[in-house]
């Protein structure tokens, strides 16, 4: 982290309360880079059928495949480089990066373009949803951290479901194309501009709590960054708990994303229908999270994530169960408040146990393995449901999922200080 002047440091404040102003304004920002990715979740994998005569579950869900892989790998760069060079710069080149997203969707002659597409707006992800976390924790310090990304998380994926209940409508009543995707250059412009002209450096932050919290972990001076990525993959347990859990996470969501909305369609439901289910767990997740992370502040942060990761499971179980409209609304809710427990708390607990001076890169790494989940899930559930059918995939997923949940609460420590 570049040293900043002591007279500098001296008038920055850490907390909710004194640096509000700032932490709202990235809460719209990152509201916007969840936008981004709701305007696919309903209408893409419709879009590969209807448009494109794909009937390969596996080359469908290739779209989330190229996501996932480059969303993961500009997560870890995204916290290398706000260590080096700051935080508002890569904010601002993932916006750059994320705006021909929607426009060449639009015009995609093949569905090689939306394969190409989807690999920018990983770029787009991984470098300004990262860097939105990583600002909120600089923001607050080492108090209140849960709260701060529950609501960081809660913005994001409510934000998911609005676009995709939004995409949902407009694809019912004009077409798949362009007019769901018109959204998504709106949002782009506008986290754009925002991002330019109103969001602040805050590395300085996380300079001040360098010097004045400690948690027992060594300073970045002491740790090269494979160091880094190993201790936060492997070498610390609760480190690689929390990085599974999230691996698993977005490995049960990149199903979702990809076949459920088939799934439904198979079974003879309307896009509107279809776009109702897609928005209610992003929906249930991101209001969840709200008091999620408040109360892992407060209960700590193993109990939550495992108990999310089972709910999870119960949740996916429902939909193999049974073909009624209000049941999947019902495990959609549970998979929603599942993820609500977990999303917030696992980044707290990365939080937690990184030293300040390398927390940017830990949450770089853990996001590779989380955001990883997206290809992994993809080509797992692609090709269960091209060898054995859509319903064997989830049931798949599921199992996965409780089996992570098993992970934490056998192999994680509790991280939350004062109770550890």
């Amino acid at each position: 982290m570049p040293s900043q002047p002591s007279s500098a440091l001296s008038d920055i404040r850490l907390g909710l309360r004194a640096n509000w102003a700032q932490f709202s304004l990235l809460v719209f920002v990152n509201a916007f880079v969840g936008g981004m990715v709701g305007i696919e979740r309903t209408v893409l994998p419709l879009l590969a059928e209807a448009d494109f005569g794909i009937a390969s579950k596996t080359a469908i869900l290739s779209f989330i495949f190229s996501f996932g892989i480059v969303k993961a790998l500009a997560n870890l760069f995204a916290g290398r480089l706000s260590d080096r060079i700051g935080r508002k710069k890569v904010l601002v080149t993932g916006w750059i990066i994320g705006l021909p997203v929607p426009v060449i969707i639009i015009f995609a002659p093949s569905w090689e373009w939306i394969i190409f597409a989807n690999g920018l707006l990983g770029i787009n992800q991984g470098l300004c949803w990262s860097t939105t976390v990583i600002m909120k924790i600089d923001l607050v310090g080492p108090q209140q951290r849960g709260l701060a990304m529950g609501i960081n998380e809660a913005a994001g994926y409510l934000a998911v479901s609005a676009a995709a209940f939004g995409t949902g409508y407009l694809a019912t009543t004009y077409s798949l194309r362009p007019q769901p995707f018109i959204i998504g250059i709106i949002i782009a412009l506008a986290g754009l501009i925002s991002s330019i002209f109103l969001v602040r450096e805050t590395q300085g932050h996380a300079a001040v709590e360098a010097r004045t919290h400690h948690n027992g972990m060594p300073p970045a001076a002491r740790l090269s960054f494979a160091h880094i990525l190993l201790l936060t993959s492997w070498k610390d347990r609760s480190l690689f708990a929390i990085s599974q859990a999230g691996m698993f996470n977005n490995l049960n969501d990149g199903m979702a994303w990809g076949l459920f909305p088939l799934y439904f369609a198979l079974h003879g439901l309307s896009i509107g229908d279809i776009g109702i289910l897609s928005a209610i767990y992003p929906a249930v997740w991101g209001i969840g999270q709200l008091g999620a992370g408040a109360l892992s502040d407060r209960v700590g942060r193993k109990p939550l994530i495992t108990l999310g990761m089972i709910v999870q499971a119960g949740g996916i179980f429902l939909f193999i169960l049974t073909s009624d409209f209000w049941i999947w609304a019902l495990g959609s809710t549970l998979l929603g408040l599942g993820t609500a427990l977990v999303y917030p708390t696992l980044l707290a607990a990365i939080g937690d146990v990184a030293h300040s001076t390398w927390r940017a890169s830990a949450v770089g790494v853990y996001r590779l393995w989380r955001d990883g989940g997206y290809a992994i899930g993809a080509l797992l559930a692609g090709s269960l449901a091209d060898a054995l059918g859509i319903r064997w995939a989830i049931g798949a997923t599921g199992g996965l999922t409780l089996l992570s949940g098993i992970i934490v609460a056998t192999v994680m420590r509790e991280t939350l200080p004062g109770r550890r």
